[in-house]
């Protein structure tokens, strides 16, 4: 029986680590939006670059960061240690949950299928980040 608990624990113990080195071996930013009450929300994503943009995902609709974004899409990301404004658009439908997921499965490989065993993101929506484009001077 002792046994079998110390192979249980072992199992669980890499089970972890292998969790551990998925999420946070690839690259992870920060997004920052505002919650409802103008509390700063700070949450880590994985992101993919495409087209000029860069994508992230809410891994469901009810994420606080989405709700966050759809009522306020000036955002934040910290990426390479530095904060610069974004530009957010939500990418609902199955047009952006396909985008995001090829494109973070092309990027982080192996790490999004483990934890795509762990988590459930039949229901991921795409959020899109663009620069702000600089104001046009007046002529």
């Amino acid at each position: 029986m002792r046994t079998l608990l110390r192979l249980a624990a072992l199992a669980l113990a890499v089970c972890m680590l292998v969790t551990a080195m998925a999420l946070e071996g690839g690259e992870v930013v920060e997004l920052r939006t505002r919650g409802p009450d103008g509390a700063a929300r700070v949450t880590r994503v994985w992101i993919a670059d495409d087209g000029g943009a860069e994508w992230i995902e809410a891994a469901s609709p009810e994420r606080p960061f989405l709700e966050d974004v759809a009522r306020d899409p000036d955002v934040a990301l910290v990426r390479g240690g530095a904060a610069e404004p974004r530009r957010a658009t939500i990418v609902a439908g199955p047009e952006g949950h396909a985008r995001i997921r090829a494109l973070l499965r092309r990027r982080y490989g192996w790490a999004d299928r483990w934890i795509g065993m762990l988590a459930d993101t039949s229901r991921s929506v795409a959020v899109r980040l663009e620069r702000e484009s600089p104001p046009v001077p007046a002529s």
